[in-house]
Formats: structure tokens, C-alpha cells, sequence
């Protein structure tokens, strides 16, 4: 067993692939939640509240460990009440399916879980029959001693923040460097269709030298390499792309530090036509070589002024 207690864990061998189920288990209160959605970041099919007598069929039904290779994240826990004792059971039968797996236990300090129902004002899963919250963490963790001991690794969340705790579940589950851990969309698009509602950062460039008043370009689209060298050899734009560059190495560090699993760009001109869609595919490929996963995408292209 595995206990994280550090922010700068080494990456388990297994974890270059990932393996095909994660059960996700640990005390109520200890960030299961949380830890349900950074698996989904990850790609992860999850599931929550699974009675562990269902592992199979899902494994079975998701085509593991051949065929389609969905990974799946599972929690179980003591909400499926009786249903919880056979979770040893099913994961042997599981590991004799041929499925890889690992069971990730959070834990807390008992102070610290009651402290995070008292804020939440929920009750506590066992406390039927007027159970005290305290009594209830208490019969929980005698309940759940067994699988804290079996489980590949262990996390202790009473100091960590939402932030870090995704941090440490990516170290141990996902063979990515910072910069892949976050998906950039950028996209290209014209003011004249309409502003972006969906981008996290949008930059205007319709202060450089517009294409469309060449008679030769007018007709082109920003991927054709005349436009292209139009646009990318103005000596406004390579001062621009000098700043941009620059402040792109500012704020994407950042972006990832505070955890963000997404970021979407939008470059904008007049009609989405000509210089936008230079600058849209320049700033992908930057992104792309400082290591971030990227997609890009031209929103107004299907509506330029082509011969």
C-alpha cells in the first residue's frame, strides 16, 4: 500500500497506461466526490454509489480488458450498506477476468470529517437510528479497515485543498506533464458573426493589416500560404506574436497551477476569413510545442467571401 503524503509523488510504472478500473472508496467526507471528477478529467467513465456486486457486469458491459478499453472510476462505499462486503469478492473475480485495477482509499482525520459535515450540514451516512455524526465516523472506519489495508494507495486529505488533492490523484493515475494535463481549444472567429460566449481569453487582431483590401487575397482564406505570409510577414504582427508569445508563457503556467482542466482562445478579426485564422493556427502551434494538448478549430470559415 501507497500513502501519499507529499505533493511531488513519483509516478507508479503502471500508471503510463493507467490501469482499465479505479475503485474509488475512503471515509464519507475525505473528497470522494472530488476525486470522482478529477477521474473524469482524466477521461474516466465514472460511476458513484456502485453496489460492488455490479463491478463485473460494468466491466463486462464496458468490453474490458479487450475491446473498446474505457477506463472506468467507481465508487464504492458504505451508502450500498450490506452490498459493501462483497467488494472483495468482486475484485478477485475481476483480477481473474483478466481486468487491471486499483483501489485509491481516502481517509481524513476524525476532527477534520466532522468539521466538514457540520459545514455541510449533511448527514452522516451510518447515522440512521440517531446515530451521532462522531459515532458514525467512528463505526465507519472500523467498517472500512479492511479495505484501507488492501488498498494500491492511500490519501490523507485532512490538510489538502480541492486543488491539491486533484494534483496528487493525476500524479498517481495519469503519466502526463503539467502542460497535458490541460486541453486548449483555440479557435478562430469573425466580430462580425458574433463574439465567442464560450472563450476563456479572447484576443482582437483586427488592428493589423487586413488582407481583404488586397484584390489577389480577398478571396483566399487565412490557410492558404499567401494570406498566411501576407499576415505573418507585416512587422505588426511579428511584434504582436512577440508580446503574445510572451504573455502565453506568463498565464499558461498558471492556468495549469491552478489546476484548470480546460482553457478555450479565441483569436478574432472582422470575418474570421483572413488574419484571425493565421494567428488562430500560429498560436495552436505554439501551444503544441511548449508541450499543451491542443485543438484547433476556424468557427467562421464555412462563412468567407471565397470565389
Amino acid at each position: 500500500m501507497e500513502t501519499q503524503s507529499q505533493l511531488d509523488v513519483s509516478v507508479p510504472e503502471e500508471a503510463i497506461t493507467g490501469p482499465d478500473l479505479v475503485i474509488i472508496t475512503g471515509m464519507a467526507g475525505a473528497g470522494r466526490t472530488e476525486a470522482m471528477h478529477t477521474f473524469e478529467d482524466l477521461g474516466y467513465f465514472c460511476i458513484d454509489n456502485l453496489p460492488p456486486s455490479l463491478l463485473l457486469n460494468l466491466v463486462t458491459l464496458a468490453g474490458l480488458p479487450k475491446g473498446t478499453k474505457r477506463k472506468l472510476a467507481v465508487v464504492c462505499d458504505l451508502r450500498a450498506k450490506e452490498f459493501f462486503s462483497e467488494l472483495s469478492t468482486e475484485l478477485r473475480h475481476i483480477a481473474e477476468a483478466g481486468v487491471g485495477y486499483k483501489v485509491l482509499f481516502l481517509d481524513s482525520r476524525d476532527d477534520i470529517l466532522l468539521a466538514r459535515f457540520k459545514e455541510t450540514r449533511r448527514r452522516h451516512p451510518l447515522g440512521d437510528g440517531g446515530m451521532t455524526i462522531v459515532a458514525g465516523i467512528r463505526r465507519e472506519r472500523e467498517l472500512l479497515q479492511t479495505v484501507r489495508e488492501m488498498a494500491d494507495s492511500v490519501i490523507d486529505t485532512s490538510e489538502v485543498d480541492p486543488r491539491d488533492l486533484r494534483k496528487r490523484i493525476r500524479s498517481l493515475f495519469a503519466y502526463q506533464t503539467d502542460q497535458e494535463s490541460m486541453q486548449v481549444a483555440v479557435f478562430s472567429f469573425g466580430f462580425k458573426h458574433g463574439m465567442p460566449i464560450d472563450a476563456d481569453i479572447v484576443i482582437d487582431v483586427r488592428f493589423l493589416p487586413n488582407p481583404f483590401y488586397e484584390p489577389d487575397l480577398r478571396h483566399l482564406t487565412g490557410q492558404s500560404d499567401e494570406v498566411r505570409a501576407f499576415v505573418l510577414e507585416k512587422s505588426e504582427t511579428q511584434r504582436f506574436l512577440v508580446s503574445w508569445q510572451s504573455l502565453l508563457d506568463v498565464i499558461m503556467p498558471g492556468y495549469v497551477t491552478e489546476g484548470k482542466q480546460a482553457l478555450s482562445i479565441g483569436i478574432g478579426c472582422t470575418g474570421g476569413q483572413h488574419r484571425s485564422v493565421v494567428l488562430a493556427d500560429e498560436t495552436e502551434r505554439v501551444l503544441r510545442q511548449r508541450g499543451y494538448r491542443t485543438t484547433i478549430a476556424h468557427r467562421d470559415l464555412a462563412l468567407a467571401e471565397v470565389l
